[in-house]
């Protein structure tokens, strides 16, 4: 590999396996001088395309009557999506000082994309909450107030004070039980700290972060069969010309 790949223009040609394929095996080394630049460069790509696809998405649900919910009881409406607020930066930064490295993927969603949530219900699907529906929260910038951010900050500042090491899982989503309002297993998150380009994302089993958003944008926002009929139809609808990562 030479000193200064060409990663965000072989991406952009149509190679993006073969690129995150040479980002993962580099590990922490791609903060190398001369590989960083380029690294984040891809990822930054990677998730102004997810930022897209998710728009497309949420539009496509709300053409189709799709209600946006939390996933309680009372089914309370909610914004399915929210862009980076203006202390996303900041946010990242207190994360990276008190954890260490964060993955360049992870870097690139919170200041891109934002927070994401589609759970709800769809007309002509009413198991649609059972499939898993994308959720992916870092900033909580769709529940300001005493949301995600203050929970991570508490946990995060208990870690420092009880003198723990090692790992850090950074939740980032409910699991697919608690979407549907049931009772399950902890929540999805990143691993932190990791100073690769890709993030490692732990939901019911461990993947690369790219590879878990490509699986749910090839389905739709919905990568989980629930059995009823409707779901193919409906996530056919919603995956036509969305962009691969």
């Amino acid at each position: 590999m030479s000193a200064r790949p060409d990663w965000l223009n072989r991406y952009l040609a149509g190679e993006r396996e073969q690129v995150w394929h040479e980002l993962r095996q580099l590990g922490d080394r791609v903060r190398a001088p001369g590989l960083a630049e380029e690294a984040q460069a891809v990822c930054d790509e990677m998730a102004h395309r997810a930022r897209r696809n998710i728009e497309m998405i949420v539009g496509r649900l709300g053409e189709q009557g799709y209600r946006f919910h939390e996933n309680n009881d009372d089914q309370t409406p909610v914004e399915p999506y929210a862009p980076p607020g203006p202390g996303a930066e900041t946010y990242l930064q207190w994360l990276e000082e008190r954890l260490g490295p964060l993955p360049m993927a992870l870097s690139s969603w919170v200041r891109i994309v934002g927070d994401v949530w589609l759970v709800g219900t769809h007309p002509r699907w009413q198991s649609s909450a059972d499939a898993d529906p994308l959720v992916f929260e870092v900033e909580g910038t769709r529940k300001p107030a005493g949301g995600i951010r203050e929970h991570v900050m508490e946990k995060v500042e208990d870690r420092r004070a009880d003198g723990r090491r090692g790992p850090f899982l950074l939740p980032v989503a409910p699991d697919h039980f608690h979407k549907a309002n049931v009772s399950g297993g902890g929540p999805y998150g990143i691993v932190l700290p990791d100073g690769c380009a890709d993030a490692h994302f732990v939901g019911e089993v461990g993947m690369p972060l790219v590879g878990y958003l490509t699986w749910v944008f090839q389905t739709g926002g919905f990568p989980r069969p629930t059995g009823d009929d409707a779901q193919w139809d409906v996530l056919y609808r919603l995956g036509q010309g969305l962009e691969p990562l």
